[in-house]
């Protein structure tokens, strides 16, 4: 293996990372970092490096062939764009809420991170156990509503650097909105409007995975992670995004079912007075319906799954929003409303 040869370098092979990391003089000769193979990434092999001197990195580096049961393809030089992501998000975030750049190398398309230390938990871990904090919600609102707002603010001088949505295309609206098209007929008509509307409103930074699995919480804290998509583009996405694991887990998680609706309500609510008095405000609820209807049936019927869901919750879930988007709820509340209704009326008559 030569350094930086991408053809041959993968970082998860026992000692590969370590030797290369030397060989590229990231760390000394003779030094004998810990690599750790971090499991669950789909899009990218991730290792943590453990250094004598305490320092830790996360190494990210992308596949081309993603780790799910259907083909699904990218070029790996998406990393690239996270690395870009990083950078910019230490200066859009509040200090502490991501983790800092360390390097990149643009010929075995990997990057380096700060690790978050330990002790840390995976948030989305800590939903599904139960572990629903109101805290928790409000940080992950008020942390995408602030940044939204500065990038936006900002706009003339981001808008050039994040106006390559070729990575949001192929990993986010191909697999989530157009692939279920074909395979839902049904809701072909809603998702290839709802992708209409998307690309017509490129109003702000948007991350493109703003989803409990990308945060780890560390002292009390959220860190987010995994910016690989992250472009110029529509904040309904990822209010969309969110507010789908939030009443998946309402579906998925019986005995929270009303915390989580309420937390895709409190989510809303915290994120709007974030966001203040941008002018692309006044429209943006609607609109969120509809992401979230899309990216719900996407869940349970696109190329990315949710692996917790088993197939009558899948059936289930298909039902209830092929039902919500013939008779569209206006607003966040309402859709919470009407979607844990029709998991009450729906699962008792299943049983």
């Amino acid at each position: 293996m030569t350094a930086g040869d991408d053809t041959s370098l993968d970082i998860e092979r026992p000692g590969a990372l370590a030797r290369y990391l030397r060989e590229t003089g990231r760390v000394a000769p003779g030094e004998l970092p810990v690599a750790t193979v971090l499991a669950g990434g789909v899009s990218n092999r991730t290792v943590l490096v453990e250094r004598a001197s305490g320092e830790g990195w996360v190494v990210k580096q992308a596949l081309a062939k993603l780790r799910v049961q259907v083909d699904w393809f990218s070029p790996p030089e998406r990393i690239h764009r996270e690395a870009l992501g990083l950078r910019w998000l230490g200066e859009l975030a509040p200090l502490g809420s991501t983790t800092p750049f360390v390097f990149e190398d643009f010929q075995a398309h990997l990057l380096a991170m700060e690790a978050v230390p330990q002790p840390h938990a995976n948030w989305k871990t800590m939903l599904l156990a139960g572990d629903l904090q109101e805290d928790h919600v409000i940080q992950f609102a008020e942390l995408l509503g602030g940044v939204q707002r500065e990038a936006w603010l900002r706009r003339e001088e981001l808008e050039p650097v994040f106006r390559d949505r070729g990575f949001f295309e192929s990993l986010r609206l191909e697999p989530y909105y157009a692939y279920t098209a074909e395979q839902v007929p049904e809701a072909q008509e809603f998702l290839l409007a709802l992708i209409d509307d998307i690309r017509a409103h490129p109003l702000t930074l948007v991350h493109g995975d703003y989803s409990p699995k990308n945060v780890l919480v560390h002292d009390g804290r959220l860190v987010l992670l995994d910016h690989e998509v992250i472009h110029w583009g529509d904040p309904a996405f990822d209010l969309g995004f969110a507010y789908t694991h939030f009443l998946s887990k309402a579906h998925h998680v019986a005995g929270l079912r009303l915390a989580f609706a309420e937390a895709a309500r409190l989510h809303w609510s915290v994120y709007r007075a974030a966001i203040g008095d941008v002018p692309w405000a006044d429209d943006l609820e609607p609109r969120a319906v509809r992401a979230t209807l899309g990216c719900l049936l996407a869940r349970v019927a696109g190329r990315s799954p949710l692996e917790y869901m088993d197939l009558d919750e899948r059936l289930r879930q298909r039902r209830i929003v092929l039902a919500l988007m013939q008779n569209l709820p206006a607003t966040i509340d309402g859709l919470a409303a009407a979607f844990t209704n029709a998991l009450e009326t729906t699962t008792h008559a299943d049983h």
